[in-house]
């Protein structure tokens, strides 16, 4: 347990710095939005370039983590849908922006540097697997379905089609592409170009976990408790659990994979999660959901982390 601890508490403690330095005035909100835009456009991409680029092809695709990873975060979107459409009586919308916070993760800012200290270098590749599912096929799949629930007069197929023309312009997608075509054609930047990629890509695990900090430090709960914790265990609980099933139905997958995609899966979903459902008036249940997971994800990190230490997928 304790070594448990020394893996988990350095990220909580980088967190709680972020959270701290916004709300006792050290750092200014205001500064966030940049600072998060430095990670998604310029560090993440450098780190995701890194990990395809200096693999083999045959290394960095693998279809069957893809497959499983995809499958697993399909059943925690219709788990979600399910809840919010049968049960909670939600319109079509409502649902998918419930079903985004079940389904996608915050992979980027919390997964990865949680996978990083647990798996090593290979979390790299797991992240930049992980993000072609989310950028791919989860996010304008929900996005997609929200649409739709807003106009009905939308069609499903061009509300997702309008979802995937913006992927050309995001530098997450634009560094996996790069990085896959560098592995494959087993080509090599100049050394000081490769040196300058290298120190970006160093800043993305601790530069993010100061970031959800400073969003948390923002958020409140007020009223929303009740939703924000049941769409919170939905997130913690059903999708790292649908992905579990999911590598042992497609596997085999590496232990090293397989144990990055289980601890991406049970972290919180993903950081934008209230700009996206800022757009249908669901940007302050979003909020609220997204603090009760970060902080619950604690728990749920260390339970993850102990299952692959008992099933030695981890050292």
């Amino acid at each position: 347990m304790l070594d448990i601890l020394a893996i988990i508490s350095p990220i909580f403690l980088l967190i709680g710095l972020g959270f701290a330095a916004v709300r006792w005035g050290w750092f200014a909100s205001a500064g966030l939005l940049p600072l998060g835009s430095f990670v998604i456009r310029f560090s993440l991409p450098a780190l995701l370039f890194n990990a395809l680029s200096r693999r083999s092809f045959a290394e960095v695709l693998n279809l069957r983590y893809l497959a499983a990873y995809a499958a697993g975060s399909l059943v925690a979107l219709a788990g979600g849908l399910a809840w919010a459409m049968l049960v909670k009586r939600e319109r079509l919308t409502a649902g998918a922006i419930t079903a985004m916070g079940m389904c996608c993760a915050n992979s980027a800012f919390v997964g990865f540097p949680v996978a990083l200290q647990v798996v090593g270098p290979e979390a790299s590749v797991a992240l930049a697997l992980t993000m072609m599912v989310e950028n791919l096929l989860m996010i304008p799949l929900c996005l997609a379905l929200a649409d739709t629930g807003a106009d009905q007069a939308h069609n499903f197929g061009r509300a997702l089609g309008r979802a995937l023309a913006g992927l050309p312009r995001n530098p997450i997608i634009v560094a996996i592409a790069l990085g896959f075509a560098f592995a494959m054609l087993q080509w090599h930047l100049p050394a000081p170009l490769g040196k300058s990629i290298d120190l970006l890509a160093g800043a993305a695990a601790a530069v993010s976990l100061f970031y959800v900090g400073g969003m948390l430090a923002g958020l409140s709960l007020r009223s929303m408790a009740a939703d924000a914790v049941a769409v919170s265990a939905g997130k913690l609980a059903l999708h790292p659990l649908g992905v579990a099933a999911a590598l042992w139905l497609f596997g085999p997958v590496q232990q090293g994979l397989s144990a990055s995609a289980l601890l991406m899966a049970g972290g919180p979903m993903l950081g934008v999660y209230a700009i996206f459902g800022q757009k249908h008036g669901q940007q302050q249940r979003c909020a609220a959901r997204m603090l009760v997971a970060t902080v619950a994800s604690f728990f749920s990190l260390v339970a993850v982390i102990g299952l692959l230490h008992g099933a030695a997928w981890v050292g």
